[in-house]
């Protein structure tokens, strides 16, 4: 493996789902379930359900070489974090094999590896312990780390006190400071400011080319564009496609935009995406006057609809959503907190509808995705939803001359116009 930071072997990896964990209160309930499980079984004909299991990946196998940046993308529960998972030892595969070619620093959640009733500081040592770093080493890096992360004032402050923002903040500091071979960062770069994410991507190109390796699992397919020079694009746990990032994030977007997804919901709250501050129920792009099932046109006014369960009591708590072209252009950006009788209020948890109303004779024909973030207190974002939904607005405007085809521009608003006759031509 001397120019192979990472391989990877027919890697899988199974999880039992579906049935829950059976509680018996009585030594009697224990025997009955004992007896009926052959009973089960043979009913299966000696083999699980496909209820029972999921494959969160399967048989993937790919190098990475000292000093690459790898990406991988792919939509919600192609198995990028249970890739990152098994390359960070903190679970097993089913099947295959994985060689690592120098210490691992992974940031994969908030707070991973974190003790929540240490300090700051003492948690900085505790990390480059499980690192494999000396206590020199980090002495050596620490008031840079400390720079970075900006929580000069809390250091001394244990972290079960620190916000999502404040954590996200330390824990990629140690991981990207402390100088690991290969370095794996997952989504939670989508959990704090936009000031920050920079920081963040900036960094992360910075250990590149100092020959370390780096894998980043994002959906910001702008930020894999720019930071990678390779991408991996998962689906239902297999490869998909593997080669460079430019053509890997065009034919991934080129999948999703052509399948239109304009209504999700998530009936199990347990497993709806989100977090402990904010979970989401269902969204929604629909026509203002229609049903859901009725086409867009450009002249069609929307609904956006999004509603979520907000947990965290007495927060102030509003949706914004981004809708990006095919291109991965901003349309537009809206939020919640533009209702005014909302505006600057404390919201109860329980569950909220937010609903953006989009007038017709705005957006151009084409396909769009919508892009949420959670943002707590103004500023603070919680909780980020990339491949939301994706819409298709359609052109079905009659002309009045030749041109039939696609009017260039992200927006097509209907605008007023007047002309004037100021007079005859006069000779000069």
């Amino acid at each position: 493996m001397t120019n192979t930071a990472i391989r990877v072997e027919n890697l899988s990896k199974l999880y039992r789902i579906g049935r829950a964990q059976v509680q018996h209160d009585t030594l009697r309930d224990a025997l009955a379930s004992a007896a009926r499980r052959p009973l089960e079984w043979l009913r299966g004909n000696g083999k699980n359900s496909g209820d029972d299991t999921i494959w969160a990946l399967k048989d993937a196998c790919f190098e990475v070489g000292y000093g690459e940046v790898l990406g991988i993308i792919g939509a919600n529960g192609a198995g990028k974090s249970t890739l990152l998972k098994i390359l960070s030892r903190i679970t097993e595969p089913t099947t295959g094999r994985v060689e690592l070619g120098g210490r691992v620093g992974s940031l994969l959640e908030v707070g991973t590896g974190f003790h929540p009733e240490l300090t700051g500081r003492e948690n900085v040592y505790l990390n480059g312990a499980i690192l494999g770093m000396t206590r020199a080493e980090i002495d050596r890096k620490f008031d840079e780390i400390v720079a970075f992360a900006e929580i000069e004032r809390f250091l001394d402050t244990p972290v079960k006190r620190y916000s999502s923002g404040m954590y996200v903040r330390l824990a990629f500091a140690v991981a990207a400071h402390l100088e690991p071979e290969i370095l794996l960062v997952d989504e939670v770069l989508a959990v704090g400011d936009a000031a920050f994410q920079k920081k963040c991507l900036g960094k992360m190109g910075d250990v590149a080319h100092r020959g370390r390796t780096v894998v980043f699992v994002s959906h910001n397919m702008v930020a894999v564009q720019s930071l990678c020079s390779r991408a991996i694009w998962l689906e239902e746990g297999k490869t998909v496609q593997d080669g460079q990032a430019g053509q890997v994030v065009s034919s991934y977007l080129a999948g999703v935009l052509s399948a239109p997804t304009a209504e999700k919901r998530w009936d199990d709250w347990a497993a709806a995406p989100g977090n402990d501050e904010v979970r989401l129920r269902c969204a929604c792009v629909r026509p203002e006057d229609g049903s859901r099932s009725d086409s867009i046109t450009m002249e069609t006014p929307l609904a956006l609809e999004v509603e979520f369960w907000n947990l965290v009591p007495n927060a102030q708590l509003h949706i914004t959503l981004h809708v990006l072209t095919e291109q991965e252009i901003v349309a537009f950006t809206t939020y919640s907190g533009m209702d005014p009788a909302w505006r600057g209020r404390s919201f109860p948890a329980g569950l909220f509808r937010s609903t953006c109303h989009v007038p017709g004779n705005f957006l151009n024909s084409g396909v769009y995705r919508v892009l949420l973030l959670a943002v707590k207190d103004g500023s603070t974002i919680i909780y980020r939803h990339e491949d939301l939904l994706t819409f298709e607005v359609l052109d079905l405007q009659e002309r009045d001359g030749a041109w039939y085809g696609k009017e260039p521009g992200v927006v097509q608003p209907l605008l007023e116009w007047t002309v004037e006759h100021l007079g005859p031509i006069r000779d000069v």
